[in-house]
């Protein structure tokens, strides 16, 4: 048998970390993911802390890097600079105690919009893939040298024009050995469905990383991550495996209000 955790994102100020995770445990979260999305905010030595404050309240944490990464960047600079955010997150990561390190990998880029043909489309898509494998194992072996305890966990997307379908991120597990973020609200945007069969096809491995919402999307994909409503945690619980250990990050905007609200329904099962 496999194991559910539920907890929402965002750990808030450093000052006020110790009284948020004890407010969090108190509300039956077994998780947290530090958001760095717009930087890292967090010091080594306040992230020993932190983690100390998560191991008392029995919290695991992950973190979310920034929102401004493109591992297929034309400019050279924005590669560069997209790595190095990456790697601050896991170096912090690693003294939080953070194992799973989510991050965007990228976009198809500007000759994506001017395909015409499928065939071109399929060319962008499979040189985007290559690009960003290989940065993924640059950061990997950074990793390793450093010996940091984290995992890089590229997040399926969103957007149709971004690199992340769930048939790319299984891939790039497959083929550089990172862990991986199923965001099942992303997957509903992008594809108008969610077809549990196939991401258990395509994700076989015990450990998942999830992130969930509600969400409002269009013909293009994503456009605003929205409040879970009771049926959708019902419908999602009732589609997971059984047989996993699976941690899911609530991303909506009353991420608290909507864990518990998920921790209701899961214990009500």
């Amino acid at each position: 048998m496999g194991s559910i955790k539920i907890g929402p994102t965002g750990l808030g100020s450093v000052r006020e970390s110790e009284k948020t995770l004890q407010e969090f445990s108190k509300n039956g979260f077994n998780n947290c993911e530090v958001l760095f999305v717009q930087q890292v905010y967090i010091d080594k030595e306040e992230a020993k802390e932190i983690k100390e404050f998560a191991k008392k309240n029995k919290i695991d944490l992950s973190v979310h890097a920034q929102y401004f990464i493109n591992l297929n960047s034309e400019e050279k600079e924005k590669v560069h600079a997209s790595i190095q955010r990456i790697l601050k997150c896991c170096e912090i990561g690693h003294e939080l105690g953070a194992k799973s390190i989510v991050f965007h990998p990228g976009f198809y880029g500007k000759e994506f919009q001017k395909t015409k043909t499928l065939e071109d489309k399929k060319r962008v898509e499979e040189e985007t893939f290559q690009n960003i494998k290989k940065r993924v194992l640059e950061i990997m072996e950074t990793i390793e040298k450093k010996k940091w305890n984290v995992e890089l966990c590229p997040e399926t997307m969103g957007k149709v024009n971004v690199f992340g379908s769930p048939e790319e991120i299984s891939r790039l597990v497959k083929e550089t050995g990172c862990s991986f973020c199923i965001d099942f609200a992303h997957i509903l945007a992008r594809e108008k469905k969610v077809d549990y069969e196939k991401i258990k096809r395509l994700f076989p491995q015990k450990k998942w990383h999830c992130h969930f919402s509600g969400i409002e999307y269009g013909d293009k994909g994503e456009r605003n991550h929205i409040r879970v409503e009771k049926k959708q945690w019902k419908e999602l619980f009732e589609n997971l495996p059984k047989d996993k250990d699976i941690t899911i990050v609530c991303e909506s905007p009353y991420s608290v209000e909507d864990c518990i609200e998920g921790l209701k329904v899961l214990n009500d099962k």
